[in-house]
């Protein structure tokens, strides 16, 4: 079976909240006998799905961002072995055993949890927010909406789904400016596709419906 190295920087900038890549402060620590994770990518997707396997590597040699390595795991399906040589860059690593100072970020964007509506995933559009107090650990209280849902949607709990808040940033990051904000608090997106904050929104009417 045929495979490549993915590129960690592309598949990054397509996700850029919910798919890590290692800082150069922890890049520049590799050294010989260090472990990296590589994507091995097929070339051809199986009929099950199957595409892809993620797998550790020993790096042998470093030639500033050029690296050869020996593979650390046993393959799933690949035609490949433990111990065969790898060639890759420093664009194929997608983890190491270093602590990564930028791991505080990462946990934000992955484990804080907001209340989405399909709408919003179906479209990859969301122009209303707002935020009530959290339920239980992890979530923030926000509650995401397209806009587009009627009354009949919007009652219906099937319609929504809880999900990592990196996937929201990765549609629209500007909301990073308000996204601390305590509640009770809704934004709306304005003409100019700017959200702004609602000062006169019924929250009487909203937390006794």
């Amino acid at each position: 079976m045929s495979w490549y190295l993915d590129n960690v920087y592309e598949l990054n900038k397509e996700s850029p909240y919910t798919f890590y890549v290692p800082s150069s402060e922890v890049l520049d620590k590799l050294k010989v006998g260090d472990l990296v994770k590589l994507i091995f990518v097929t070339k051809t997707e199986e009929d099950d799905g199957f595409s892809a396997e993620r797998m550790w590597v020993e790096i042998t040699q470093i030639n500033e961002k050029k690296f050869v390595g020996n593979l650390d795991n046993e393959p799933y399906r690949l035609s490949l072995k433990r111990g065969d040589e790898i060639s890759f860059g420093v664009e194929n690593i997608c983890d190491t055993e270093y602590e990564d100072s930028t791991s505080c970020d990462w946990d934000f964007y992955f484990d804080t949890q907001v209340t989405v509506s399909d709408d919003v995933l179906e479209k990859r559009e969301f122009n209303f927010m707002l935020r009530d107090s959290s339920r239980e650990e992890g979530d923030s209280g926000w509650s995401i909406l397209s806009g587009y849902e009627d009354d009949d949607y919007l009652c219906d709990p099937e319609n929504f789904h809880i999900i990592s808040i990196g996937v929201i940033l990765n549609m629209d990051d500007s909301i990073l400016e308000f996204i601390q904000e305590p509640p009770l608090c809704a934004y709306e997106r304005n003409d100019k596709g700017e959200f702004y904050k609602i000062n006169d929104y019924n929250w009487d009417a909203y937390l006794n419906g």
